[in-house]
Order: structure tokens, then C-alpha cells, then sequence
């Protein structure tokens, strides 16, 4: 897997709570849920240079890494 960068990300908490709440709703964790919408939409602009599929784990492999 390629490295990952770490930065701060602040936000307003009424936008926290709703991405907390979509990511449960999507069995994702709240990080890997800003990293696919911010996929999406650069894919959807055109602005992604590699276009790779979204990795999903599913969440049997979730609970036993937990």
C-alpha cells in the first residue's frame, strides 16, 4: 500500500457530525469516508490522475483487525 500523508483537518461540528453519521451509515471509518468522497469528486472533475477503485474492506475483516 502507498504511503499516506497525515494533516489536520478542521471543520465545523454540524459538518463532523454528518460526515460521522454517513460514514456509520456506510460502515467506513470517518477518515475513510472523507478519503473517498474527496476521490469522488476529484474522479468526477476529472482531476484524479490514476483512476483505481475505492479499496473496501469488508466489515467482517473490520471487526477481526479491531
Amino acid at each position: 500500500m502507498a504511503e499516506r500523508k497525515a494533516f489536520l483537518l478542521r471543520v465545523d461540528p454540524a459538518l463532523f457530525e454528518a460526515l460521522q453519521a454517513w460514514a456509520n451509515d456506510e460502515l467506513r471509518s470517518l477518515n475513510g469516508q472523507i478519503e473517498y468522497l474527496l476521490r469522488e469528486a476529484l474522479r468526477e472533475a476529472g482531476r484524479l490522475k490514476k483512476d483505481r477503485p475505492t479499496p473496501r474492506v469488508p466489515a467482517a475483516d473490520r471487526d477481526e483487525k479491531a
